[in-house]
């Protein structure tokens, strides 16, 4: 056979295209990262030839003695990186995990209370439009307007007024600590007034990474059902896995296959077993440390430049920039004004934003891809000095044009991996 090169230059001109500009650029979005040559050279490899429907030891198809080997692998590695009873690993992508769960557990038209889209939650957590706000009634939990942080008394108060079956933990755009074991109580209060179980699903997948190297505290010995991508700060391929005590694990993975998915995707299920080899080792301990120094460094040189940290700082890999509180530029701007010079971040709306979705006040960074390639608390002075040059002249042709070439001379002094 060819490789791909001969066999379709087209699509070898855009991988090399793409190649070049993550080597030249800055990645600052906080849900992307960096995969090892391991984790690339195991999704590519023969094991998505085959069609594997069904767990180890219970196929419906032959031939699946090796696959069994490799999902078991991964299944054994990330039940020791997360302390789990369960591990289901064949979700394809955070949201059918999420809705996996959702299935497992709950009926159309149960209530569950999550945090706000608007506030750092996630479309996946309630948002109108996703199968979650469609299938089920949410309720939604905020930030405290003053100090931007949940309080965790008024989810209590929430909680027990509403009585949801399911308090979900989690979000996308959040920089602080989640207090795992609170929700836990105030989920059993619930239950004590119902007389039935009041489920509890934490969905770590931008901190995974963190909890694995045991520098955030993991919610896994609390909730009921844990889900994560795989990517973000874990650092593997695009996908994800469902974490759960025991006692649900036969309706967690019936919800998986056959409820929400069909074959797994076995190349994908490998990269994730090396990535969980990867995450057991000492030195991704020493990774996820950088992260958050990185982080907080990062937020303390933007502050010093004049930008609002909403909440102040950051707890993790993450953090919410007010520019158009603090420097009259909308999320939208600056998203465009740093994808110009070479800076990848989002958009992103910030607590009680008077601005629209689409056009909204913050910008939302993180670290976890730009510590990958090495760098450490002290880069992220200059880091920050691009951001702010660029978008103190984002209406300048010329001065965007130097700090892109500033930009590059940066980053390709970190190689990717």
């Amino acid at each position: 056979m060819k490789n791909l090169k001969k066999a379709d230059p087209q699509i070898y001109t855009i991988i090399k295209r793409e190649e070049k500009r993550q080597k030249e650029g800055i990645e600052l979005i906080a849900s992307e990262n960096y995969v090892s040559k391991a984790v690339l050279e195991a999704m590519g490899s023969v094991l998505t030839n085959k069609y594997s429907e069904g767990y180890p030891g219970k196929r419906y198809y032959g031939g699946n003695e090796i696959i069994d080997q490799a999902e078991s692998l991964a299944i054994e590695r990330a039940k020791k990186l997360f302390g789990a009873e369960h591990v289901n690993v064949q979700p394809l992508s955070g949201s059918p995990a999420n809705l996996a769960v959702y299935m497992a557990l709950l009926k159309p038209g149960d209530k569950v209370l999550g945090l706000s889209l608007d506030q750092g939650g996630h479309l996946s957590h309630g948002h109108p439009l996703n199968f979650s706000g469609l299938l089920y009634a949410i309720i939604p939990y905020f930030v405290d307007k003053k100090t931007e942080r949940i309080n965790m008394d008024e989810v209590e108060k929430i909680a027990l007024r509403e009585k949801p079956k399911m308090i979900l933990a989690g979000f996308s755009a959040y920089p602080r600590s989640m207090e795992w074991k609170r929700f836990k109580q105030i989920a059993d209060k619930v239950g004590v007034l119902t007389g039935s179980l009041t489920y509890t699903f934490a969905d770590i997948a931008h901190i995974a990474g963190l909890i694995a190297a045991g520098l955030i505290e993991s919610p896994v010995p609390y909730f009921d059902v844990v889900s994560t991508t795989t990517h973000k700060t874990l650092r593997g391929p695009r996908g994800a896995i469902i974490i759960c005590k025991a006692e649900f694990a036969k309706a967690i993975d019936r919800a998986v296959f056959p409820g929400v998915q069909g074959g797994p995707h076995d190349h994908i299920n490998a990269a994730k077993a090396v990535a969980f080899g990867e995450a057991l080792k000492p030195s991704f301990k020493k990774y996820g440390v950088q992260v958050i120094k990185n982080a907080k460094a990062l937020a303390g040189a933007l502050q010093k430049r004049g930008y609002r940290i909403i909440s102040g700082g950051t707890d993790n890999h993450l953090m919410l920039v007010d520019v158009f509180g603090s420097k009259g530029i909308t999320g939208k701007e600056a998203e465009h004004a740093l994808e110009l010079v070479g800076i990848s971040i989002n958009k992103n709306m910030i607590p009680y934003d008077p601005r629209k979705p689409l056009d909204p006040s913050g910008i939302r960074l993180g670290t976890p891809a730009i510590t990958t390639r090495g760098t450490k608390e002290k880069h992220m002075e200059t880091v920050a000095e691009f951001i702010d040059q660029a978008l103190v002249n984002k209406d300048s042709e010329v001065k965007l044009k130097k700090v892109a070439k500033q930009v590059k001379s940066f980053s390709l002094k970190f190689p990717l991996p």
